[in-house]
């Protein structure tokens, strides 16, 4: 049993690196079996079709979700709340930047899966909210409360669509850390026009934080 599992989580980790590295329509499952070594059979023990690997790696996705977006428990922890949360956000978008990339085809091709989708996405954006409620009540942004609940949403349309925005730009230019950096800078940007006086410098400090990231991470992929 313990075999069937390890093979059953190489099929998955395998799926994300070359959806990852040549697109998700590319690659068959054929192409997954030859990647680790084993017979289309062994993959189809542990798997039906590509849609239900595709199926496993969102709950994959969904579990990191659940996990890493917590709202803070104290005011005090509020502007850490807002670093950890762009740190998610890089962190998914990189690991999984497949997906945002070919979000439209990928959620139309499999009815269950964007169903799925849809419901994991309300529960983000309640939780997102919260993160903002915390930042406002601690005094790190300024805003009507009547209006965190849009504003979550247009932080949500920025991370969902920054990578298909990119490939809209540059269909042929491959998807790097330096420009999911990019991503991170345009969230963080969102939040710049209702920051207090008294975040500012932690705000402008977070800002040069991903700046540098993406400088780096630029000077490594060229």
């Amino acid at each position: 049993m313990e075999k069937k599992l390890r093979t059953k989580d190489k099929i998955v980790q395998a799926s994300i690196e070359l959806f990852n590295a040549q697109g998700e329509r590319q690659i068959t499952t054929n192409h997954i079996a030859a990647h680790l070594g084993i017979s289309p059979g062994n993959l189809y023990y542990h798997f039906r079709n590509k849609e239900d690997i595709l199926r496993h790696i969102f709950k994959e996705y969904s579990r990191l979700l659940e996990s890493r977006i917590q709202p803070p428990g104290h005011h005090a922890e509020a502007l850490d709340a807002l670093a950890n949360y762009l740190d998610v956000v890089f962190e998914l978008m990189w690991r999984f930047h497949f997906f945002y990339a070919n979000l439209p085809d990928i959620l139309a091709r499999d009815p269950v899966l964007h169903q799925e989708y849809q419901a994991v996405q309300e529960q983000v954006l309640a939780r997102v909210v919260k993160v903002l409620d915390a930042l406002r009540l601690a005094g790190i942004i300024e805003m009507p409360p009547e209006e965190t609940a849009e504003f979550a949403h247009t932080v949500k349309l920025v991370v969902t669509f920054w990578i298909s925005y990119l490939k809209t730009q540059a269909p042929e230019q491959r998807i790097d850390k330096a420009s999911v950096y990019q991503g991170v800078l345009k969230v963080l940007l969102l939040f710049k026009p209702y920051a207090s006086t008294l975040a500012m410098p932690r705000i402008l400090q977070l800002q040069r934080h991903y700046q540098q990231l993406a400088q780096q991470a630029s000077r490594i992929s060229v």
